[in-house]
Formats: C-alpha cells, structure tokens, sequence
C-alpha cells in the first residue's frame, strides 16, 4: 500500500498513512451487541450516525484524558452535528470533524477549521500520544505539524497504521460499525480525497 502525509492535504489534519489489520475477530467483535453487563461498566460512549449507519466508539480515560474530555464537550455542545467526512483515503482512514465542513460553497476550507473560544482564538488540546497501537478501529485525532494542535477534527483507522503511534493522540476504538466506515473509506473522491458526495454525521454520547 502505497503510504500518504495526512498532513499535506490541509492544515488540520494528520500526517502519514495506514496499513492492514486482520479483520477476523476485531471486525466480528465490532459487530457483536455488547452485553448488558458490558454496557454498564464501559462509560461514555460516541454514536456517530451517518446515511450509512451508525459507528459505535468506546473511549479511552486513562490513555488521552483531555482528548477524551474534548471530544465529548464538543459532541454533546452539537458542534459535530452536520459536519462531514471531509477525507477518505482506502487502505488508511477516514477524517471528520471540521466545522467547516458544515459549508457546501467552502471546500477550499475544509481540513482547516476547529473550536474556538468566544474571543475567537482556537482551541486545542496538548498531545497524549502513547503505545496504543493504531490499529484498525482506533479513533485518534488529527493535528497539524505542532504536537499540541489537535482540535476537532479526528480520523478513524480502518487498516493498521502503525507507524503513526506515539505521533497521534489514539483516544477510542470503534465497537461496533465499523463496516460503515469501510463503505465510507471506499466512496469515489476527487483529488483531494473529498467524498463526490456528503457523508454528514451527528454525534451524540450515550452515558
């Protein structure tokens, strides 16, 4: 597979590129309905809903904190709702969560937006990479060349990626739907790996 910088496609993006995970067990498991025992002891989740279906996200506490804190304050605040997946690249990822993406007529911004406080400056959380391994599944979040310029804007692992542990902030993992992802990352896109058509998303977190 031919490894591509997520960063030289926009401003806020990641950077580099991602491999294959072996889909047996990981991908039955993601599928599986978890039990009700489980679902009582796993905390905060993300549903992110598309045309597709829905992509279940479990977090991660105790690895990325504030990535974790961010991310649901921004869900739960709506700023995700009709935001869309703005870059898909097979055989890597798929990358949502910028605001700007909210706008059809402003394509030549998107991958560059993120919160903002109300004074307008922009909000970012520092970086907590660590040894989680970017596997298929995994959620992490995007950022430009500075280590602490993560915003909004996260990507969804769909073949292992390896190479970009301890490099990327990993803060959750998909359990459940991530075959709507693989349809996603597969969407015919322009050159700048824009879906031909919008994938908008909305975000709600299930305590």
């Amino acid at each position: 597979m031919q490894r591509r910088s997520i960063g030289l496609l926009g401003c806020l993006v990641l950077a580099g590129c991602l491999p294959f995970f072996a889909m047996s067990g990981l991908v039955a498991a993601a599928d599986k309905a978890p039990t009700a025992k489980a679902e009582a002891s796993q905390g905060p989740r993300a549903i992110i809903k598309t045309k597709f279906g829905d992509i279940e996200v479990k977090f991660y506490p105790d690895i990325a904190p504030k990535h974790v804190e961010n991310f649901i304050k921004l869900a739960k605040d709506g700023f995700y709702n009709g935001t869309i997946f703005h870059r898909v690249i097979p055989g890597f990822m798929i990358q949502g969560g910028d605001p700007n993406t909210k706008d059809s007529l402003k394509k030549e911004l998107y991958g560059q937006g993120g919160p903002k406080d109300e004074k307008g400056n922009p909000i970012h959380v520092k970086q907590e990479f660590s040894d989680t391994p970017h596997k298929r599944g995994i959620v992490s979040m995007a950022r430009a060349s500075d280590p602490d310029s993560a915003g909004s804007q996260f990507f969804i692992v769909v073949e292992d990626s390896r190479f970009l542990d301890r490099k990327y902030t990993a803060f959750g993992e998909v359990t459940k739907g991530i075959g709507v992802a693989d349809k996603i990352v597969n969407l015919p896109r322009n050159d700048r790996d824009l879906p031909n058509d919008r994938i908008d998303m909305t975000v709600t977190i299930i305590e």
